[in-house]
């Protein structure tokens, strides 16, 4: 992560958020139709690290599938990344939106 020093929103590492994005692609099998979101945020909630990353999978005419990973980039490793395979993503976008870990 980058600080800017005028104090505007730090900017991520680029080349850490294509290295995410290429592990998801392998771990998940995402396809090329597939837009895939990578953005590191504060986490608010009482029990959650100060930082995570959120890790969104949209494609046309579907719910967005969404992970979570309490880590902030510069700190997630491919295994992090590969254990998404075994998690049931959070849906947004649906009628019914389904709950997912914090």
């Amino acid at each position: 992560m980058l600080i800017d020093p005028a104090g505007a929103r730090p900017k991520a590492d680029l080349r850490l958020v294509q290295q995410i994005k290429t592990w998801v692609t392998e771990a998940l099998h995402v396809g090329e139709d597939t837009t895939l979101m990578v953005t590191e945020m504060r986490c608010t909630t009482p029990d959650c690290p100060p930082i995570k990353t959120v890790i969104a999978l949209m494609e046309t005419a579907q719910p967005i599938r969404q992970y979570k990973i309490h880590k902030p980039l510069a700190d997630i490793l491919q295994e992090d990344v590969a254990q998404l395979a075994t998690l049931q993503p959070k849906i947004v976008g649906s009628s019914v939106e389904q709950p997912a870990d914090k």
